[in-house]
């Protein structure tokens, strides 16, 4: 029994480890959704190694009531599915600033928040990265004292 169990754990190590897709060093672009109402976000991707990466992004808004900053860091773990495709899923957080003026002048805060992230994404054979996630978010603060979920396209050049 305990070698048809190191076996098994032997085979699905391998399988892992010949699935894997060796992930660009480097990546930057656009992260196009909700991001809390910020809107789109600067993106930049980091590999760390093997299928491991790290993501920080940066959305920003100055509207005519408020200035407002977000920056996310989240640690990611990258599998292939089918050729080009991958997907893949994360955990991190970040910090969030918010300045009120005009009708909101005098609500300013920073808070903290944790971060989640699972997506699917397709690396074209140009150095495009396509793709698509979905980012639940639990912050620590009055203006994100709540779990709000973010949908996004991201717009990556790798190199």
């Amino acid at each position: 029994m305990k070698k048809i169990f190191l076996l098994a754990i032997g085979a699905i190590g391998f399988t892992l480890a010949a699935n894997a897709q060796k992930i660009s060093d480097n990546a930057i672009g656009l992260r196009l959704g909700d991001s809390n109402g910020l809107g789109a976000e600067i993106s930049y991707q980091r590999a760390l190694g093997g299928n491991n990466r790290l993501e920080a992004d940066l959305g920003w808004r100055d509207g005519d009531n408020y200035n407002a900053f977000q920056l996310t860091g989240l640690y990611q773990w990258v599998w292939n599915l089918d050729g080009n495709f991958n997907w893949y899923v994360g955990a991190g957080g970040g910090i969030a600033s918010f300045d009120g003026k005009n009708a909101l002048k005098g609500t300013d805060e920073t808070a903290f928040f944790a971060a989640g992230d699972i997506g699917i994404e397709y690396n074209f054979d140009i150095p495009l990265l396509l793709s698509l996630d979905f980012r639940p978010v639990l912050g620590f603060g009055d203006f994100t004292d709540d779990l709000d979920f973010d949908i996004a396209l991201g717009i990556r050049y790798q190199f």
